[in-house]
């Protein structure tokens, strides 16, 4: 891949960890500012609910980070837009979509049909 589709894939990876970054910087001054206690044992546990549900969110995210660190990591060691499993490039347009992944869409699909089979 050239120079100038990597950095094209760097920026975004980049955009992409700093908008997460800083939702979670939001979360967490939400979550400590937010001392609300709620008399309703109901509101209460909405409210618990509501921080379990971003706190998955959140989880989720960070497994997100942690994807993109990698391929970043791959740009500059030059592996990105190589398939981990066949060898072969991954396509542009699979990487505009999904720009951590790290297989090409045949190596994909064969994953996936092979954690359906029982």
């Amino acid at each position: 891949m050239d120079r100038e589709k990597l950095e094209y894939f760097r920026s975004i990876l980049n955009e992409e960890m700093r908008s997460l970054l800083e939702d979670a910087g939001k979360t967490v001054s939400e979550m400590t500012v937010d001392s609300t206690n709620f008399p309703d044992p109901n509101d209460r546990a909405t409210q618990e609910s509501d921080r379990n549900f971003e706190l998955r969110i959140r989880d989720r995210e960070r497994k997100l980070i942690n994807k993109i660190k990698d391929a970043l990591e791959r740009i500059d060691d030059g592996s990105f837009g190589t398939c981990e499993v066949c060898g072969e490039d991954i396509s542009e347009a699979r990487l505009k979509a999904r720009p951590v992944t790290t297989l090409c869409i045949d190596c994909k699909m064969e994953q996936e049909r092979k954690e359906k089979r029982p």
